[in-house]
Protein backbone atom coordinates (compact mmCIF):
# COMPACT_ATOMS: atom_id res chain seq x y z
CA UNK A 1 0.00 0.00 0.00
CA UNK A 2 1.80 3.41 -0.81
CA UNK A 3 0.90 4.84 2.80
CA UNK A 4 3.19 1.92 3.62
CA UNK A 5 6.07 3.33 1.52
CA UNK A 6 5.46 6.99 2.65
CA UNK A 7 6.22 5.06 6.32
CA UNK A 8 8.99 3.66 4.90
CA UNK A 9 10.85 6.62 3.49
CA UNK A 10 10.20 8.01 6.98
CA UNK A 11 12.11 5.30 8.50
CA UNK A 12 15.37 6.77 7.07
CA UNK A 13 15.31 9.57 9.09
CA UNK A 14 13.43 9.17 12.84
CA UNK A 15 10.52 5.96 12.57
CA UNK A 16 7.25 6.55 13.20
CA UNK A 17 5.55 4.94 15.85
CA UNK A 18 1.95 3.25 15.57
CA UNK A 19 -0.09 6.15 16.97
CA UNK A 20 2.17 8.69 14.66
CA UNK A 21 1.73 6.21 11.70
CA UNK A 22 -2.05 6.39 12.09
CA UNK A 23 -2.00 10.14 12.45
CA UNK A 24 -0.45 10.49 9.27
CA UNK A 25 -2.41 8.16 7.39
CA UNK A 26 -5.95 9.25 8.50
CA UNK A 27 -4.16 13.07 7.20
CA UNK A 28 -2.99 11.99 3.96
CA UNK A 29 -4.83 12.02 0.80
CA UNK A 30 -4.28 9.81 -2.16
CA UNK A 31 -4.18 10.57 -5.71
CA UNK A 32 -3.79 9.21 -9.29
CA UNK A 33 -2.50 11.46 -11.85
CA UNK A 34 -2.18 11.52 -15.65
CA UNK A 35 0.59 11.97 -17.73
CA UNK A 36 0.36 15.89 -18.20
CA UNK A 37 -1.87 16.63 -15.78
CA UNK A 38 -1.36 19.03 -12.93
CA UNK A 39 -1.08 19.18 -9.40
CA UNK A 40 0.07 22.92 -9.40
CA UNK A 41 -0.70 25.74 -11.93
CA UNK A 42 1.05 29.49 -12.24
CA UNK A 43 -1.42 31.81 -9.87
CA UNK A 44 -2.38 28.67 -7.58
CA UNK A 45 -1.46 28.64 -4.25
CA UNK A 46 0.21 25.53 -3.41
CA UNK A 47 -1.55 23.94 -0.45
CA UNK A 48 -0.23 20.17 -0.03
CA UNK A 49 3.26 18.89 0.43
CA UNK A 50 3.13 16.09 -1.59
CA UNK A 51 5.16 12.25 -2.04
CA UNK A 52 5.39 10.41 -4.83
CA UNK A 53 4.71 7.22 -4.42
CA UNK A 54 4.88 6.41 -8.11
CA UNK A 55 5.47 7.92 -11.46
CA UNK A 56 7.79 11.39 -12.13
CA UNK A 57 6.73 15.22 -11.81
CA UNK A 58 8.63 18.30 -13.05
CA UNK A 59 8.58 21.59 -11.40
CA UNK A 60 9.30 24.35 -13.92
CA UNK A 61 8.78 28.33 -14.33
CA UNK A 62 8.01 29.95 -17.71
CA UNK A 63 9.93 32.85 -19.17
CA UNK A 64 8.29 35.79 -20.75
CA UNK A 65 8.85 34.09 -24.39
CA UNK A 66 7.15 30.93 -23.06
CA UNK A 67 9.99 28.59 -22.75
CA UNK A 68 9.83 26.18 -19.83
CA UNK A 69 13.06 26.34 -17.32
CA UNK A 70 12.91 22.78 -15.67
CA UNK A 71 13.71 23.65 -11.55
CA UNK A 72 13.24 20.17 -9.72
CA UNK A 73 12.02 16.55 -10.50
CA UNK A 74 10.68 14.12 -8.56
CA UNK A 75 9.86 10.73 -8.91
CA UNK A 76 9.35 7.62 -6.66
CA UNK A 77 9.98 8.26 -2.68
CA UNK A 78 10.67 12.33 -3.12
CA UNK A 79 8.58 15.21 -2.06
CA UNK A 80 7.30 18.22 -4.15
CA UNK A 81 5.92 21.51 -3.74
CA UNK A 82 6.01 25.19 -3.63
CA UNK A 83 7.27 25.56 -0.44
CA UNK A 84 7.20 29.55 -0.77
CA UNK A 85 3.71 29.63 -1.83
CA UNK A 86 2.84 27.17 0.03
CA UNK A 87 4.40 28.66 3.53
CA UNK A 88 3.19 32.51 2.28
CA UNK A 89 -0.12 31.47 0.99
CA UNK A 90 1.00 33.29 -1.90
CA UNK A 91 -0.06 32.28 -5.50
CA UNK A 92 2.94 30.51 -7.36
CA UNK A 93 4.63 31.48 -10.20
CA UNK A 94 5.49 27.51 -10.82
CA UNK A 95 4.05 24.56 -12.65
CA UNK A 96 4.14 21.16 -11.42
CA UNK A 97 2.93 18.65 -14.15
CA UNK A 98 3.10 15.01 -13.77
CA UNK A 99 5.78 13.14 -16.40
CA UNK A 100 4.74 10.22 -16.58
CA UNK A 101 0.86 8.68 -14.97
CA UNK A 102 1.55 8.58 -10.95
CA UNK A 103 0.60 8.08 -7.51
CA UNK A 104 0.47 10.74 -4.88
CA UNK A 105 -0.20 10.85 -1.47
CA UNK A 106 -0.91 14.93 -0.21
CA UNK A 107 -0.13 16.37 3.05
CA UNK A 108 -1.82 19.66 3.48
CA UNK A 109 -0.55 22.25 4.85
CA UNK A 110 -3.11 22.32 8.21
CA UNK A 111 -2.20 18.83 8.42
CA UNK A 112 1.35 19.07 8.05
CA UNK A 113 1.05 22.10 10.86
CA UNK A 114 -0.79 19.46 13.23
CA UNK A 115 1.51 17.27 13.09
CA UNK A 116 4.42 19.18 13.56
CA UNK A 117 2.77 20.98 16.90
CA UNK A 118 1.34 17.23 18.49
CA UNK A 119 4.15 14.43 17.42
CA UNK A 120 7.35 16.58 17.00
CA UNK A 121 9.06 13.64 15.29
CA UNK A 122 7.47 15.25 12.17
CA UNK A 123 8.85 18.65 12.65
CA UNK A 124 12.23 17.36 12.56
CA UNK A 125 11.99 14.80 9.45
CA UNK A 126 10.61 16.88 7.30
CA UNK A 127 13.00 19.55 8.33
CA UNK A 128 15.68 17.27 7.34
CA UNK A 129 13.88 16.56 4.29
CA UNK A 130 13.69 20.61 3.42
CA UNK A 131 17.58 20.68 4.56
CA UNK A 132 18.40 18.12 1.54
CA UNK A 133 16.56 20.05 -1.37
CA UNK A 134 17.81 23.44 -0.27
CA UNK A 135 21.35 21.57 -0.59
CA UNK A 136 20.37 20.43 -3.65
CA UNK A 137 19.17 24.34 -4.42
CA UNK A 138 22.38 25.25 -3.63
CA UNK A 139 25.12 23.04 -5.48
CA UNK A 140 23.16 23.12 -8.91
CA UNK A 141 22.81 26.83 -8.36
CA UNK A 142 26.89 26.49 -7.92
CA UNK A 143 27.15 24.43 -10.85
CA UNK A 144 25.17 26.64 -13.08
CA UNK A 145 28.00 29.58 -12.81
CA UNK A 146 30.92 27.50 -12.15
CA UNK A 147 30.90 23.98 -13.74
CA UNK A 148 30.88 22.81 -17.51
CA UNK A 149 27.33 21.44 -19.50
CA UNK A 150 28.89 18.05 -19.40
CA UNK A 151 29.73 18.64 -15.75
CA UNK A 152 26.00 19.36 -14.78
CA UNK A 153 24.94 16.45 -16.57
CA UNK A 154 27.21 14.39 -14.52
CA UNK A 155 25.84 16.13 -11.43
CA UNK A 156 22.27 15.18 -12.65
CA UNK A 157 23.11 11.67 -13.39
CA UNK A 158 24.24 11.65 -10.01
CA UNK A 159 21.58 13.07 -8.23
CA UNK A 160 18.46 11.83 -10.52
CA UNK A 161 20.29 8.19 -10.84
CA UNK A 162 16.96 6.32 -12.55
CA UNK A 163 15.59 9.97 -14.42
CA UNK A 164 18.32 9.90 -17.07
CA UNK A 165 16.06 7.55 -19.32
CA UNK A 166 12.66 8.12 -18.57
CA UNK A 167 13.09 11.52 -19.05
CA UNK A 168 12.98 13.32 -22.98
CA UNK A 169 16.39 14.95 -23.85
CA UNK A 170 14.55 18.42 -23.64
CA UNK A 171 13.45 17.73 -19.88
CA UNK A 172 17.10 17.43 -19.28
CA UNK A 173 18.27 20.18 -21.45
CA UNK A 174 15.77 22.29 -19.96
CA UNK A 175 16.66 21.40 -16.13
CA UNK A 176 20.78 21.78 -17.26
CA UNK A 177 19.95 25.28 -19.27
CA UNK A 178 21.50 24.30 -22.67
CA UNK A 179 19.90 23.03 -25.92
CA UNK A 180 18.31 19.34 -26.24
CA UNK A 181 20.68 19.10 -29.43
CA UNK A 182 24.14 20.52 -27.43
CA UNK A 183 22.59 17.45 -24.28
CA UNK A 184 22.60 15.02 -27.17
CA UNK A 185 26.43 15.84 -28.00
CA UNK A 186 26.95 15.60 -24.35
CA UNK A 187 25.41 11.99 -24.17
CA UNK A 188 27.31 10.65 -27.27
CA UNK A 189 30.63 12.12 -26.68
CA UNK A 190 29.85 10.13 -23.21
CA UNK A 191 28.40 7.01 -25.03
CA UNK A 192 31.64 6.92 -27.22
CA UNK A 193 34.35 7.46 -23.85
Amino acid sequence: MSIQQLISHFDQYLPLNDIEKEELSSRLIERKIKRRQFILQENDICRHFTFVVSGCFKMYGVDKKGNEHNLHFAAENDWIADIGSLHKEKPTKLYIEAIEPSVILQLSKGDLWYLYTNYPKFDRNFRVIIEDKYIELQNRLLETFSVTAQERYDFFLEQYPNLSNRLPNTQIASYLGITPEFLSKIRNEKRNN
